[in-house]
């Protein structure tokens, strides 16, 4: 069996019709025909069901385009480091990212990708959801690291998670509760509480809502919206309110702001990395190369922090 073989299959089995996929292939329907037929006679199974007038997959035929479909994947993606180590790949890469969720991950992979690919420009958008998969979509931006968007990611976008992180509380240093090691929802009844803006944070408000609605008496249980992070941090700092934010928010305060977790533990949000193309199909170019050095790099801290 050959990487010829599988690439034969997959655009038979996608096309439904030898002929459209040996046009597809640039090659002659007889000798397609054939190669399918001895990839069976080497599987010992049938893959597809034919008919005067249809070709279709087997049951074991489906299960075995997944798998094809991964080798011939996994196969490129081995020819592009090779080529990139050699060649020096260039270009540019545009990435949007959400600074509150990314801030564990990005700068390190960002170092070890710039590292590895030199000559490769790459620039960083700060932008909200919406704002992300707009850019995505209008190919402004390559990569997208950003909350998990849920029913909001729609076709046309593929995505991977990469880290989950727990709701936890931020307050500046000699508020009543700092002395906590944890704090319960209730512990928040009677506290202005601060948070990003509902127009471009809609799933951070109904998670809001859900846990300190019924503890605070109101529907809405945020009195102040902030439109970034560093925006939100800053009236925390000032005292103006508390915050419920996700555990990664420490990193990006430092020592500036205390960040207490929740108790029962609530999961806050998923960053994942989203791309425009095919659902499984691993993006091109230096945005492939971005994605598994983070994709690594959240491997690896994921099990130190086991």
């Amino acid at each position: 069996m050959e990487l010829r073989h599988l690439r034969y299959f997959v655009a038979v089995a996608e096309e439904e019709n030898v002929t459209r996929a040996a046009e597809r292939l640039h090659i002659s329907q007889p000798p397609l025909s054939r190669q399918i037929q001895d990839l069976e006679e080497e599987l010992g199974v049938l893959l597809f069901e034919r008919t005067a007038r249809t070709i279709r997959l087997t049951p074991v035929g489906s299960l075995f385009l997944v798998e094809a479909k991964a080798v011939l994947q996994r196969a490129e993606e081995a020819v592009q480091r090779v080529r990139a180590s050699l060649g020096g790949m260039e270009g540019d890469l545009a990435i949007g990212f959400a600074p509150s969720l990314s801030v564990e991950l990005l700068p390190e992979a960002l170092r070890l990708f710039q590292k590895s690919f030199p000559k490769v420009k790459v620039s960083l958008h700060d932008l909200s959801s919406d704002e992300m998969l707009r850019g995505l979509h209008q190919g402004r931006i390559q990569l997208a690291l950003m909350a998990h968007p849920g029913a909001k990611c729609g076709k046309g976008l593929s995505m991977v998670k990469l880290r989950d992180y727990d709701l936890c509380v931020s307050l500046p240093p000699g508020h009543s509760l700092a002395s906590r090691k944890a704090l319960k929802s209730a512990d928040l009844r009677g506290e202005r509480l601060l948070g990003y803006t509902r127009s471009g944070y809609p799933e951070y408000h109904q998670q809001v809502a859900e846990l300190l609605g019924s503890a605070k008496g109101k529907d809405s249980p945020v009195d102040e919206e902030h439109d970034s992070a560093t925006a939100l941090m800053a009236a925390v700092e000032s005292g103006r309110g508390v915050a419920l934010v996700a555990s990664c928010f420490a990193k990006l305060a430092g020592t500036r702001l205390l960040v207490r977790p929740i108790v029962p533990r609530t999961r806050a949000a998923t960053l994942s990395a989203l791309w425009k193309g095919t659902k499984g199909k691993a993006p091109s170019g230096p945005a492939s190369h971005f994605l598994q050095a983070i994709s690594d790099l959240a491997m690896q801290q994921k099990g130190v922090k086991a």
